[in-house]
């Protein structure tokens, strides 16, 4: 018995000791391409000729469009409202030269694919960038208390992510060649209370996009899931940025510098040591009652000092 024990622990030891090493190499991996940009500058561009972004209009994906316009690609920017669309594709093409397609689609439906599939139809889509997602309310709520938008939630943080690659990765399955980011974020990297139909909507893109990733590497096509924490957009007021929280084009122009270190990614450097940081507070201490008391009044203390929520 003795013995069997003995090799238990011996065993356990070296599952948390590897665990670690692949944590460590990951977070050296970050700090490398950080600070070695070792992405040749045409490789985006070798994609194909054209990138697809979806939830274009503001923030993330308004800043993805900008920055793969700067780098050599053709844009489609895809939305819900026609106005920023325009305004967007206009300034892209009058600061970078490129040419822009826009798209109006409401992804909180799902009876809009065909018209996107009509409208992409002969494109050499290089890039697709499934950023659309929604968060129907940023203060922390009991998911009975929450808006009742389940529906839609499933329809955009889901939905789009499925059909929007299924339309698209066909055809760099063809070509074996492309690159798919995936938006997701850092609440998905374990199950947390009070955004429990967000966290689980993400969740799902991180397993979908990690799973893809396997089943298409060998067709040279590089599936990524990005797992960011606070980026100030409107979807987060615009919260105030610092070391951790990073502008939308200051995240975007981070990320792009990972595209090859592997599934998953949080997407900046500040937010890898964070997820470490997280990820060391046992799961015992995370959900018990006490802290989630304290990280509940000591979070929404921060959001209405750093944002307009009241």
């Amino acid at each position: 018995m003795g013995d069997v024990l003995e090799q238990f622990f011996i065993l356990t030891g070296l599952l948390v000791c590897l665990a670690c090493l692949v944590k460590c190499m990951r977070f050296s991996r970050c700090i490398l391409l950080n600070y070695w940009k070792v992405l040749p500058k045409p490789f985006l561009r070798s994609m194909g000729q054209w990138a697809v972004i979806t939830g274009a209009g503001d923030g993330i994906g308004k800043a993805y469009s900008f920055e793969l316009a700067r780098r050599g690609l053709d844009v489609v920017l895809i939305s819900r409202t026609l106005e920023k669309l325009e305004a967007v594709a206009t300034e892209i093409e009058q600061t970078t030269g490129r040419s822009v397609k826009i798209i109006q689609a409401d992804f909180t439906k799902d009876d809009i694919y065909e018209h996107i599939k009509e409208k992409l139809t002969g494109l050499e889509i290089g890039i697709l960038v499934n950023n659309v997602g929604m968060l129907p309310n940023l203060l922390p709520s009991h998911f009975l208390n929450a808006p009742d938008e389940i529906q839609n939630l499933i329809h955009c943080n889901i939905t789009s992510v499925v059909k929007m690659t299924q339309l698209i990765l066909k055809h760099m399955e063809s070509r074996r060649k492309g690159l798919i980011l995936n938006i997701s974020s850092g609440i998905a990297l374990f199950p947390w209370p009070l955004y429990s139909m967000y966290s689980a909507s993400k969740a799902f893109v991180c397993t979908f996009s990690k799973a893809l990733q396997e089943e298409y590497r060998a067709k040279e096509v590089i599936i990524q899931v990005l797992t960011p924490y606070a980026v100030s957009t409107a979807m987060t007021k615009y919260l105030n940025t610092n070391v951790i929280t990073k502008t939308a084009d200051e995240f975007v122009q981070e990320s792009l510098n990972y595209v090859t270190i592997g599934g998953e990614t949080c997407g900046c450097l500040a937010h890898e040591i964070l997820a470490g940081f997280l990820s060391l507070i046992p799961a015992w201490a995370f959900y018990s009652g006490a802290f989630q008391r304290l990280l509940l009044t000591h979070y929404v203390a921060y959001l209405k000092l750093n944002t307009k929520v009241r």
